[in-house]
């Protein structure tokens, strides 16, 4: 069999989708489709059933899926031993976290990692949805909840804290507000109310704190990442409830009613289990425990 073709059939059967595969392999639709069909045209066997809500593995699908699954993870683990073979530790290193963590307070510190270790090749990938770490998407995810994909190591990296915030020049202008019933006469900046990633367990907490049921607070502006809030209270549209990273990170921002908290956010450092040898793993983690213990 071809390990091109299969290759492109693990991709399609971890998917579930001819879309959702030609974005991660960088081919077209259609050359997705025909690659398949050679496969099951060689193999004289239907692999999907297809339908309008997408792929569905036949039974015989799923006997060559698992197999793919095996050769994939086997495959990793040798990259990684080819890898660690070195005397130091070397080769790509592709870390997803969410945009605002990843901009605000990783990407500073990245240059001190590559000072010691120079033979890693850092891709940082910026997203606030949680990358594919079993399918290749990255190698290490730090993430704002739990992961729920199977066979993933985690360890908990950090408690993040939120407080709530105002630019000094929001301040200067509007005033601040004494009590949580003064940000009735403030504009207040939230996030998406159906974004279910969102990064705290309640993302309106500020637009119900002790709010009138019959006036309810609209907020001035609403956005979908920690990192589009923090650039609208930056720039002076309004207060919100921040990160501490953030807030912390900024002199031009003021912490106002520090009596007010809401629910904190673990992070978590996670990298799949076939990787858990990899010594540039292993270093990159080490340090990150380092600088979180630096405050």
């Amino acid at each position: 069999m071809d390990w091109d073709k299969l290759r492109i059939f693990h991709i399609v059967a971890a998917t579930g989708s001819f879309t959702r595969a030609s974005a991660a392999l960088n081919l077209s639709q259609s050359a997705v489709s025909r690659r398949i069909s050679a496969l099951e045209g060689e193999l004289k066997v239907t692999l999907f059933h297809r339908h309008a809500r997408g792929l569905k593995l036949t039974e015989q699908g799923r006997i060559l899926y698992e197999t793919t699954r095996e050769l994939h993870e086997r495959l990793a683990q040798a990259q990684s031993r080819l890898y660690e073979s070195r005397a130091q530790p070397s080769g790509p290193l592709r870390i997803t976290t969410t945009v605002g963590f990843g901009s605000i307070w990783l990407t500073p510190r990245i240059a001190e990692f590559l000072k010691l270790y120079p033979e890693i090749a850092v891709t940082l990938v910026l997203d606030d949805r949680q990358l594919d770490l079993a399918m290749g998407e990255a190698d290490i995810g730090i993430r704002m909840a739990p992961p729920v994909q199977p066979n993933l190591i985690q360890r908990r990296l950090l408690t993040v804290r939120f407080y709530v915030y105002a630019a000094q020049s929001y301040v200067k202008q509007f005033g601040r507000p004494d009590s949580a019933v003064d940000l009735d006469r403030h504009k207040l900046i939230t996030y998406k109310d159906d974004l279910s990633r969102a990064p705290l367990p309640n993302a309106r907490w500020l637009l119900e704190l002790e709010a009138d049921p019959l006036k309810p607070r609209l907020p001035v502006i609403t956005l979908n990442t920690v990192y589009g809030v923090y650039r609208a209270v930056q720039c002076g549209l309004g207060i919100a409830a921040l990160p501490d990273y953030l807030g912390r990170s900024d002199p031009t921002l003021m912490r106002i009613l520090p009596e007010l908290e809401g629910k904190k956010v673990d992070a978590y450092f996670v990298y799949p289990r076939e990787m858990r040898d990899a010594r540039r793993i292993t270093a990159f983690r080490d340090f990150m425990v380092g600088k979180v213990a630096e405050g």
